[in-house]
């Protein structure tokens, strides 16, 4: 039986179990990513680990998220991550040098290598052929350690594509529509893989674009073959003798398969409050916009800008709409001024920013009251743009051009003829500013401000454990729920005890302060919630702050996997209902006991029974043996430490 090209690379990688759909398997990591609003605390762990030098083939440390200095906080951490490159071998990449998907995918990804990082986008590598997957922090701290990366064999879900895009359709609407299809809990449990004649007519740039949204599929990763496109898109980096061809087998078959015809789209958009709420464009035109962004790290490249300043040589942008720009990398910028284009939309009206997320993470681009905001970002949770009640939407650049010129959301087929361009056989590399891994010095000091605090101790977890519901909550509640973004939030990532007083601020912001009062009484803290839990960001923190106030149990109907895993990391046991219709037997504020759980556990047993003033439930523990000995230690730090 062949191969796909998921399985190849995971072959390659194989350092423990078998490559069977439901086993636990461990992959050795070639590179490692981390941004700075998860990196602080990643660099922390890593500390606490007590390794002297990353040991990964390539490491790189970037700033992207934190970029508004409106105090000491994020400069600090700044600082504090360029010390820790230096101290520790890894390359640095600024503030201002851009998005670290976009830069990653033009400076070091490769195909058939392993990346983890410490986003949820990290998946944007697969569009280049790697096995690029998000992960915690933690998980990230251990890769860099040397430590293999664990996770349970997906099944491997392969999208056939045929046909050729038609004008003003563009890579975003491929997986508009495969959300669409499939929802955004959809892939959980998968790695996409592309395939088929379509994928020859996509650019590597679209293809990182659909494995970037990807990640709002719930899917492990998303991956394409490297071809002939992707070597000349390395050759136009320089980079072309990294290149390798990787492809499918003839007789490779897959666990699922979708046909899609790219020839059969039209532009589509996602409308609030959930990027798989997709409806063609043409079906909402005429709405009033209010602002209009074009970046992120789904939709900043090269390619997305151009279309976008060919669009406005013709036009300008509605007096009505706050139009911005957000490039994905110095490089972009680079070479939109060095052809002109940066003119263009100067010209037109746009507001260019620096190269960074931004407005995506909640980090400033906050729309008006009731305006609608078109977004090319990957994600429309409510909320997280800064602005309660927000209606964002999610498109393409070619719709948020459109949208822009005619000041409502407008079908971009009505502006004409498509522009045409060409992307440049050779670009300028933009990468000045990225500091190579220094020599090993043990005299290198690490810079830490006032608001980077030690890593949290934790206990192991008891034999029998007693608490209370502190809080229940729907299905598909994301990592924005749990631990919020935004420009007050962010910066205190590093900062356990401080961010943890906005845990659930968006459902009720009293949890912390209740949370405290049950600990003082002797209770621990249990999460009742509905399906796909966690949904959304690779955030950590989302796991390690409750964690902090004293969470230990999540109960639920299901739960989304960088999260799950987050949870396994802290010492948060994650168990799931036999039942699901025992969720609406629970109600918040009642006392539980969960006798011997640690032993139930570490016996493997496969379920337990939860005790709520009296009744009994029963709840499935599906976990490996390693997350067993993790739980019952109370944490991955602490199981480390003891192995």
């Amino acid at each position: 039986m062949g191969k796909t090209v998921a399985e190849k690379i995971l072959a390659d990688h194989l350092v423990e179990g078998e490559m069977k759909q439901g086993e636990e398997i461990a992959l050795r990591i070639d590179q490692t990513l981390t941004q700075d609003a998860t990196g602080t605390m990643a660099y922390l762990e890593f500390e606490a680990i007590g390794i002297p030098r990353v040991k990964t083939e390539l490491s790189v440390c970037y700033v992207d998220h934190n970029l508004v200095q409106s105090d000491f906080k994020n400069a600090d951490d700044h600082r504090f991550l360029q010390s820790i490159a230096r101290k520790f071998g890894l390359y640095f990449s600024p503030p201002g040098n851009g998005i670290s998907h976009q830069v990653h995918l033009e400076r070091f990804g490769v195909p058939g290598k392993t990346l983890l990082g410490s986003d949820s986008h990290t998946p944007t590598g697969g569009g280049l052929g790697m096995l690029a997957i998000g992960a915690g922090g933690l998980d990230v701290a251990m890769a860099m350690a040397g430590k293999p990366f664990y996770l349970i064999m997906p099944e491997i879900y392969g999208i056939k594509l045929s046909g050729k895009l038609p004008p003003w359709v563009s890579a975003r609407d491929v997986l508009l529509e495969v959300l669409r299809r499939l929802s955004v809990k959809g892939g959980v449990g998968y790695i996409m893989e592309y395939f088929g004649p379509g994928v020859a007519e996509l650019s590597v740039t679209d293809r990182a674009t659909i494995t970037n949204f990807g990640a709002e599929l719930g899917a492990t990763t998303s991956v394409f073959p490297s071809d002939e496109n992707t070597r000349q898109f390395l050759a136009s980096q320089g980079r072309e003798e990294q290149w390798r061809e990787l492809v499918a087998d003839d007789d490779a078959s897959y666990d699922q398969v979708m046909e899609l015809d790219l020839s059969s789209l039209e532009p589509l958009i996602a409308c609030p409050s959930s990027p798989d709420n997709v409806v063609k464009v043409s079906e909402v035109a005429g709405k009033p916009v209010t602002q209009v962004l074009v970046g992120s790290c789904t939709n900043s490249s090269i390619r997305d800008l151009t279309v976008v300043a060919k669009t406005l040589e013709k036009h300008e942008i509605s007096k009505d709409v706050s139009f911005e720009i957000n490039p994905g990398s110095r490089q972009v910028l680079e070479n939109i001024t060095a052809r002109g284009d940066l003119l263009t939309l100067i010209h037109a009206g746009a507001r260019v920013h620096q190269a960074g997320c931004l407005g995506c993470i909640g980090m400033g681009q906050a729309p008006s009251t009731d305006g609608i905001s078109l977004r090319t970002f990957p994600r429309n949770f409510p909320g997280r743009s800064g602005t309660a009640g927000d209606k964002v939407y999610l498109c393409s650049p070619e719709v948020a051009v459109a949208s822009a010129i005619r000041g409502v959301i407008t079908d971009p087929r009505e502006l004409g003829e498509y522009p045409e361009f060409t992307m440049p056989d050779n670009v300028l590399p933009g990468d000045a500013r990225i500091e190579k891994p220094w020599p090993e010095d043990s005299r290198i000091e690490i810079i830490r401000g006032p608001n980077i605090a030690p890593f949290p101790d934790f206990e192991p977890l008891p034999e029998t454990w007693q608490g209370r519901v502190m809080l229940k909550v729907a299905d598909n509640i994301t990592t924005d729920h749990i631990m919020p973004a935004g420009a007050k939030i962010l910066p205190l990532r590093s900062n356990i005890p401080a961010i943890s007083e906005f845990v659930f601020n968006q459902i009720d912001h009293n949890f912390p302060l209740q949370m405290k009062e049950a600990v003082l009484e002797g209770y621990f803290g249990l999460i009742v919630g509905g399906e796909n839990y966690g949904q959304g960001s690779s955030r950590e923190h989302a796991a390690l702050a409750p964690r902090y106030l004293g969470v230990q149990v999540k109960l639920v109907k299901s739960f989304a996997r960088i999260h799950k895993a987050n949870l396994i990391n802290f010492g948060i046991v994650p168990l799931t209902f036999a039942d699901p219709e025992d969720y609406d037997r629970i109600e918040q504020g009642r006392d539980v006991v969960i006798p011997g759980l640690r032993t139930t556990l570490l016996d493997g047993g496969a379920s337990v029974q939860v005790e709520v003033d009296g009744q009994q439930f029963t709840a499935l523990i599906d976990l490996s043996r390693r997350h067993r000995a993790i739980l019952a230690a109370g944490g991955l730090l602490n199981w480390a430490r003891n192995a």
